[in-house]
């Protein structure tokens, strides 16, 4: 997933255009952020100014961006739970990054 965000960015995404959501642990920038509160935290994904990372439970908080990249660093329930709203938020681009038997038994498809 973070191949996938610096090959945005390379490639003229602006920053505030991506949210990428994890459907495991937590993205350590967001455990950072969340380090000095909520508020703070999505104080910044309102501002809309940079790449957002938020976990897969609060995903659903987040407001629509042009590209969504989902990790799925999880169990299967988590990237089924993740998903559906991943695919809700993303304005013109759904980006999944992981195992690809486990993406594909979570979507039903080949992808």
């Amino acid at each position: 997933a973070e191949e996938a965000v610096d090959l945005l960015l390379d490639s003229g995404r602006a920053p505030g255009d991506v949210l990428v959501i994890t459907t495991g642990e937590q993205h350590p920038w967001a455990v950072h952020e969340l380090s000095f509160g909520e508020a703070s935290y999505w104080a910044q994904h309102d501002a809309g100014d940079d790449v957002f990372y938020t976990d897969g439970a609060a995903a659903g908080r987040a407001g629509v961006r042009p590209v969504v990249v989902v990790a799925v660093n999880g169990g299967p329930e988590s990237a089924a739970a993740a998903l559906p709203t991943a695919r809700s938020r993303a304005g013109a681009l759904l980006i999944v990054c992981g195992d690809p038997q486990q993406i594909n038994s979570v979507l039903g498809a080949g992808v």
